[in-house]
């Protein structure tokens, strides 16, 4: 009978700020989680990520590599963010060629959103089940797929 290789969930090599709270389980490796943060349930932080200070991750949000979350950002539940757009068609296993997504300070990005390689600007909302393509740099409030402007701030 064959084994399959069995790797645990669980927290390793993070550099956490003071006042972190984080609800297990989760999966957080490789990854620096500012002063204050909540990490809920079944969250994966994957390497190299940034998490400003005093932001919230709501349950089953996954952070691939490469991303960056300011400070006093809300990530609500469900949130997807994506580091390989498959711009060549094919999957990229090259780390190198992966994209950056950033989240700038104070941002709220809803429920179940879905954000490939962009930049989100200070104090954007995006709405919840909205997927983000392009850059959302204007203040303002976004949803649908793709995501567009519903209202300025």
């Amino acid at each position: 009978m064959n084994r399959p290789k069995i790797l645990a969930t669980g927290i390793r090599d993070v550099e956490f700020g003071v006042d972190v709270t984080v609800v297990e389980p989760c999966n957080l490796y490789e990854c620096t989680i500012g002063d204050g943060c909540f990490i809920g349930p079944f969250v994966e932080v994957q390497k190299g990520v940034l998490i400003g200070a005093r932001s919230r991750i709501q349950s089953h949000s996954f952070l691939c590599e490469k991303v960056t979350i300011g400070s006093d950002c809300f990530i609500g539940h469900g949130v997807s963010f994506i580091n390989d757009a498959f711009r060549s068609g094919e999957v990229s296993f090259d780390s190198d060629r992966w994209e950056a997504t950033s989240v700038g300070d104070g941002a709220i990005i809803g429920s179940n959103a879905t954000l490939l390689p962009v930049q989100i600007g200070p104090g954007v909302v995006v709405g919840a089940g909205a997927v983000v393509t392009e850059d959302l740099l204007e203040p303002g409030i976004y949803g649908g797929n793709p995501a567009r402007l519903l209202r300025g701030k």
